[in-house]
C-alpha cells in the first residue's frame, strides 16, 4: 500500500450456489439451516442445475465483478480498495472472506449486496453474517453497509437500457405493445406484518424504470417463491402470465429486476419454466439481459459506493 495506507475493503456478497451437482444437498443443507432436504426435491434442484450449466454461475460472476470494480475504484497504478467476495450460503463464506481482509489490515470496510432491494430477510441476513464474523473474529475498523441501491439512476438506466435492446427480439409491428413483466424474488409474506421495505423497493424499481422507458404497458409479479408451508407474497408469474393471456396479449418480456447476475433462478425459472408456460399458451416470451458484470454495473456500483462515502462524511 502506497505510504503505508491501509486499504479500503469492499466486500461484494451474495447467496451463492453449488459449483458442482455433487454438492446441490449440501447447499441446499446449508440454505435450510441444516434441516435435510427431502431426496425428491433435491433431485429436482440438481436437474435444474444440471439444464443449466451443471454448477452455479453467481460465484465466477461475482468474482469479476470485484476484479472490475476494484480496477475502475482504484484507477491506473492505484491500491486504495481492495474487492473481495463472500457467499452467504456457500464457499468462499462470509466469514471466511472477512477472515481474509482481516489480514490485510483494512482501514474500514463497506459491505454490498448484489441485489439493489432492501429486506431483512436478505440484505439484513447478509449484514448479520458479517456481524457474527467480527464477533468470532474480531477488527478495530468501522463497518458500514449499502442497504439499499433501487433507485439508483445508474441502475434505473442500465436496466431501461437492456429492456429497449430486448424489445428488438419481437415483430416490429407489436413492439410498442409488449407488455413488460417485472419480477423480483418472493419472500414470506410475513414480512408484511413486519413493516419491511421490500415490496415498496421492488416496486420503486420498475417504477423508476417505467419513467425512465417512457409509455408502457407494465405489470409486476414474484417469482421463485419458497417451498416452505406458509404464504408467499404474490401475484406469481404464472397468474401474471394468465391475466396478460387472458387480456389479449401474446407477447411478453420479463425483466428481473430484483436479480443482479444470472443464477438458476433465471436461467431455469425464467428461461425454460416460464417460456414453456408461455409457448403453451400460444404467447412468445423473452427476457432481458441480467446485467453481470458488465460496465453499466460496474459503474453503477462505482457510483453507489461514492455517494456512500459521501454521505456517511457528512
Amino acid at each position: 500500500m502506497q505510504g503505508g495506507q491501509r486499504p479500503i475493503a469492499i466486500l461484494l456478497m451474495a447467496m451463492g450456489g453449488p459449483d458442482s451437482l455433487d454438492h446441490v444437498e449440501p447447499y441446499l443443507l446449508d440454505v435450510r439451516g441444516g434441516r435435510p432436504t427431502p431426496p425428491d426435491l433435491v433431485e429436482e434442484i440438481r436437474e435444474r442445475y444440471r439444464v443449466t450449466g451443471g454448477k452455479s454461475p453467481v460465484l465466477g460472476i461475482t468474482r469479476e465483478v470485484a476484479r472490475k470494480l476494484e480496477q475502475m475504484l482504484n484507477g491506473p497504478g492505484g491500491e486504495r480498495y481492495r474487492c473481495y467476495v463472500g457467499l452467504r450460503h456457500w464457499h468462499p463464506s462470509i466469514r471466511d472472506t472477512y477472515a481474509e481482509l482481516l489480514d490485510d489490515l483494512p482501514e474500514g470496510l463497506i459491505g454490498l449486496c448484489m441485489a439493489p432491494q432492501y429486506s431483512s430477510m436478505s440484505i439484513g441476513a447478509y449484514i448479520k453474517k458479517v456481524e457474527e464474523a467480527r464477533a468470532a473474529l474480531g477488527g478495530n475498523f468501522p463497518i458500514s453497509y449499502v442497504k439499499s441501491w433501487h433507485r439508483h439512476p445508474r441502475l434505473v438506466r442500465a436496466i431501461a437500457e437492456n429492456i429497449a435492446i430486448s424489445l428488438e427480439k419481437f415483430p416490429a409491428d407489436v413492439r410498442a405493445r409488449v407488455p413488460i413483466l417485472f419480477t423480483a424474488h418472493s419472500l414470506p409474506e410475513r414480512i408484511l406484518a413486519m413493516n419491511d421495505p421490500y415490496p415498496d423497493e421492488v416496486r420503486g424499481t420498475m417504477d423508476a424504470v417505467c419513467q425512465a422507458l417512457g409509455p408502457v404497458t407494465a405489470r409486476f409479479a414474484y417469482q421463485s417463491q419458497g417451498r416452505s408451508g406458509e404464504r408467499w407474497l404474490g401475484p406469481d408469474v404464472e397468474s401474471a402470465l394468465g391475466e396478460l393471456h387472458r387480456d389479449g396479449h401474446r407477447h411478453v418480456l420479463i425483466a428481473p429486476i430484483g436479480f443482479i447476475s444470472d443464477h438458476v433462478e433465471v436461467l431455469y425459472d425464467v428461461d425454460i419454466e416460464f417460456r414453456k408456460l408461455a409457448q403453451s399458451r400460444g404467447m412468445q416470451l423473452e427476457r432481458i439481459p441480467m446485467l453481470n458484470a458488465s460496465a453499466p454495473l460496474i459503474e453503477t456500483l462505482r457510483s453507489v459506493l461514492e455517494d456512500h462515502q459521501t454521505s456517511a462524511v457528512r
